[in-house]
Formats: structure tokens, sequence, C-alpha cells
């Protein structure tokens, strides 16, 4: 059994839902990122030349320590499930900050990501912009009302880009457009077996609403 899961994925696909989800039945301890606790990010989003590089540096060493804190567990105890990977805070200041700042982040990332060991397994929930767009505005969370179409789709793309070539720990692709994990019982359970399932390399999932 994976004893580190992380769910991974652009803004609006269903990463925590789907972590707080699998976390109970795992019976794991769950590492939920609040993304709200940075005092930069409403900032941000009214002025992304301005704050891009504090917000970034904010999520990079917030990520590190609650990192950290995932590989001090005993793991062999009791399995974790987390909403993040490190490595998407990279994702994100590639695509906020420009060539100077994002060389000075780069330094202090890879000092940081050599400290830290891989997940046991990745889930990348991937959906198309237009389905993000739709669940962030039905969401309705006050920093994100600032959030356009082009600069959503720019991070999917980033997301999109980074996991084709992702080889760290072994990835389970879920195209999550039209999934409802939450809704939709027997589409969990079969993700579920397919997790327990999955040892080496990249699989993709297809849920078992879409296989008739």
């Amino acid at each position: 059994m994976h004893h580190h899961v992380v769910i991974e994925g652009p803004l609006g696909v269903g990463k925590t839902s789907l972590a707080m989800l699998l976390a109970e039945k795992l019976n794991a301890q769950v590492f939920l990122e609040d993304v709200e606790e940075n005092p930069f990010l409403i900032k941000f989003y009214q002025n992304p030349e301005k704050y891009a590089f504090q917000t970034q540096i904010f999520f990079m060493l917030r990520r590190y320590r609650e990192a950290v804190e995932v590989g001090q567990m005993d793991l062999f105890q009791r399995a974790a499930v987390s909403d993040y990977l490190f490595d998407k805070d990279r994702i994100f200041a590639r695509v906020n900050l420009g060539d100077d700042e994002f060389w000075l982040y780069e330094q202090l990332f890879q000092i940081l990501k050599k400290r830290l060991s891989p997940p046991d397994l990745v889930i990348f929930l991937q959906a198309t912009t237009e389905v993000l767009m739709k669940r962030i505005r039905k969401r309705n969370r006050k920093f994100e009302k600032a959030i356009n179409f082009k600069y959503l789709d720019k991070i999917n793309q980033a997301f999109n880009a980074f996991f084709f070539h992702y080889s760290e720990s072994p990835l389970l692709v879920v195209n999550a457009s039209n999934i409802d994990f939450v809704h939709v019982p027997e589409d969990f359970e079969d993700l579920v077996e397919h997790i327990k399932q999955m040892k080496i390399g990249t699989q993709y999932y297809i849920p078992m609403s879409s296989k008739g």
C-alpha cells in the first residue's frame, strides 16, 4: 500500500474533495493546503507584476514546511494523503514570475527540493479550462474572483506539460472533467482499486461511469 499519496491538478479541478474522501477511505491523515493563509494572494490577483514574487516565496516556504511534516510522520503506522505536491509551486512560479525573479526563486527551490523525498503515488486530475473556470465561479471564493480565463488556461497548460514529463513517482492521470467522485460512489470505489494496484510508471484512469 502507498504510504504517501498526493493529489494534484490545476485550480478548481477537485483536489481537496478527492483528498478528503481518499483519506477517510484509507484511514490516512490528510494534509490540505490552505491557500487563503497567504497574505499576498488577493494582492497578487489584483496586481500580479507587483506581488507575484512575494506570493510565490510564501507558498514555497509554507509547502516546504508542510512537506517536511509529512516526511517526519511514521508512515508505516498511518498513511498520508495531501492535496498538493511541493513541485506545484514551481509550475505557478514559471508562469507568474519574470526571468530575473524566476532565476532567484529557482536557486532557493532547488536547495529545498533536494531535502524532500517524492511521494509513493501522485494522482494528477486533468480538466478543460472551461470546466475549471465554471467550478471556480461556482465555489465563489473571494480571492479567486479576479482570475480570468487567459491566466487559468496558462496554468492549466503548465500543469499538463509538467506531468507529461513527470517520472519521480508512479503517476495516475485522471480526466476529471466529467467525473464527480463525491456524488458517484461507483467511480470513487473503482478509483480506489486502481490506486491500490498502482506500482510503477504512468497509468490513465477511465471511470466506471464512462466505460459503458
